[in-house]
């Protein structure tokens, strides 16, 4: 697909780098290859994944291809505030996981998913619903960075959309297959320090190719009042906002992101969250401010696609080795997320549908490990075949966002209270998504008192969002004080105002009603779970195995 406004490398070029990035990526792979694999070691690295490679994983699965692309559309269009809002939120989610975390390796240190741990506080039908919406969301990632990496090839190149997307698929699949997520904790480290040394190159070339800082001082005067201004809250109510709840679901309810949580050993857990926190922002709001600089030189979006920023940028402003540098950036981002997309899966196929449903917690680690590969050959083949065809998952992310919305509530409480139960869990979560479907897709009209009312539920939502947040944190007296306090100022400025901001009401929507069902039902029973039990129904296993390589 070749188009003038692009410069577009020769066929061979393009191969030997995609030869060059993921020949490269399977050949590191041969250095933990083991003849015969341990089954924990191939979901989570027998849980002694160091410092260093959990922290560059937890970065590198955290930015996807999307990220590049989201970014510097947020700078375009919001202005000076726009990559701040969504590169500092996503780190700060990250930073959110870690006290939470810890309470999940308390009470099952030798878990390899989180559905492991609901399963055995609620039974399968809670585990199967978190199982099910990442499954759902993997397969959706998958397609995403697939259709990424055929975009980037067909502009960059003469080689087709299709054959790039196919090229991807059978890259990231060739050296994560064998040894799962060792594999993609490895190769994560690796692509994360060729992002890092990549985007430090890019974004000063950038800038300095465009004109230096003065022609930036010029660009001021094309911004408008609220692009223009740090605190814009068109940008807050329409990307700051909706972000931060939308990945605060994503840190609690994606595998990809537990995955690693449980492979990180326990003493490492809080360096890890910490740093990732800093890598993600630090890399993410840098390549957002290229959609800025694109905002300021005048610059439009060819064919109105915010996705070619990005590319416009850098084909029109920078050499062709900054332009391959680009390439080889923009690929390792999407197979770091990829690779994590395939081991998660295989995770829970593994673990919560065989290991706890089929085989009863006595499963056969040879048929465990051609169940995981398995997995990753079908999803990677799903993934190919839905971005191939270019269809169309708005509906599908919006269900799994709100999905993960719901259990974010149900999930947390389930680990802090004895009380909740397998009926609360589940109604919490299918309460959740109701509403949020009539609010999000306006099934009622959104006036008079119903609109009053969801903008109600909206405001709990935000103090349950806030008041978790001081919970992790600071505890539950101060969780519960944030939490009444900032839904009562949310509610008197929500009613009458939310209604306009459907996204975010409704996302708002999820995380209230949820709570509101999960606490209601929860308060009927009188039962009290042991929390002892979960430790001893969540096993590894190979225990009698030493722990592999990284």
């Amino acid at each position: 697909m070749y188009n003038e406004n692009f410069y577009q490398f020769s066929t061979l070029t393009v191969l030997a780098l995609l030869v060059f990035f993921y020949g490269g990526t399977y050949l590191l792979t041969l250095l933990i290859k083991e003849k015969k694999e341990n089954t924990d070691a191939f979901m989570v690295s027998n849980h002694q994944i160091g410092f260093g490679l959990g922290a560059a994983s937890m970065t590198a699965t955290w930015i996807w291809a999307a990220s590049f692309y989201a970014a510097a559309t947020s700078g375009y269009t919001y202005g000076i505030s726009g990559p701040l809002h969504y590169g500092l939120w996503g780190a700060l989610m990250i930073l959110f996981i870690y006290p939470f975390g810890r309470r999940f390796r308390k009470l099952a240190p030798n878990a390899h998913t989180l559905g492991e741990l609901i399963h055995a506080r609620h039974g399968a039908s809670s585990q199967l619903i978190l199982a099910s919406s990442n499954i759902l969301g993997s397969i959706i990632s998958l397609m995403v960075n697939f259709t990424a990496s055929g975009a980037l090839v067909s502009v960059l190149s003469p080689l087709s959309f299709q054959a790039g997307v196919v090229i991807a698929g059978v890259g990231v699949l060739s050296y994560t297959l064998w040894s799962g997520f060792r594999a993609s904790v490895l190769t994560d480290f690796a692509q994360l320090m060729a992002m890092m040394a990549i985007a430090i190159l890019i974004i000063p070339a950038v800038m300095f190719a465009i004109g230096g800082p003065e022609t930036l001082s010029n660009g001021m005067s094309l911004l408008t009042p609220e692009q223009a201004s740090l605190f814009s809250v068109d940008a807050i109510l329409n990307q700051g906002a909706p972000f931060f709840v939308a990945v605060l679901a994503y840190a609690i309810g994606n595998q990809t992101i537990s995955q690693r949580l449980f492979a990180v050993r326990e003493d490492h857990i809080k360096p890890t969250f910490i740093t990732a926190t800093i890598g993600y922002g630090a890399i993410v709001i840098g390549l957002g401010m290229i959609g800025l600089m694109a905002l300021m030189t005048g610059m439009e979006p060819m064919n109105g696609d915010m996705n070619n920023l990005i590319p416009q940028m850098v084909s029109m402003y920078l050499s062709p080795v900054f332009i391959g540098l680009f390439f080889i950036l923009v690929i390792g981002s999407l197979s770091s997320t990829a690779d994590s997309d395939l081991s998660a899966m295989s995770a829970i196929v593994m673990a919560d549908i065989y290991g706890k449903n089929i085989a009863k917690n006595k499963p056969d680690p040879t048929r465990m490990l051609f169940i995981g590969r398995l997995t990753m050959i079908v999803a990677t083949l799903i993934g190919v075949i839905l971005a191939s065809f270019s269809m169309d998952i708005l509906i599908m992310l919006i269900f799994v966002g709100a999905l993960w919305g719901a259990i974010v509530f149900p999930v947390i409480a389930s680990c802090f209270w004895s009380r909740v139960t397998n009926t609360a869990f589940t109604s919490a979560v299918i309460a959740g998504l109701v509403m949020f479907c009539i609010a999000r897709f306006e099934l009622l009209p959104m006036v008079g008192l119903t609109a009053g009312l969801f903008e109600l539920l909206a405001s709990v939502g935000g103090g349950v969002v806030l008041g978790l947040m001081a919970f992790g944190f600071c505890g539950r007296r101060a969780g519960l004080i944030v939490g009444a306090l900032s839904t009562l100022v949310l509610a008197y400025f929500c009613v009458g105002f939310l209604r306009d901001y459907t996204v975010l009401m409704a996302s708002l929507m999820a995380y209230g009603v949820s709570t509101i069902v999960c606490i209601g039902v929860s308060l009927m029973s009188t039962s009290k779970f042991d929390f002892a039990q979960i430790n001893q129904d969540v096993i590894n296993y190979d225990p009698a195995k030493p722990a592999t390589r990284a």
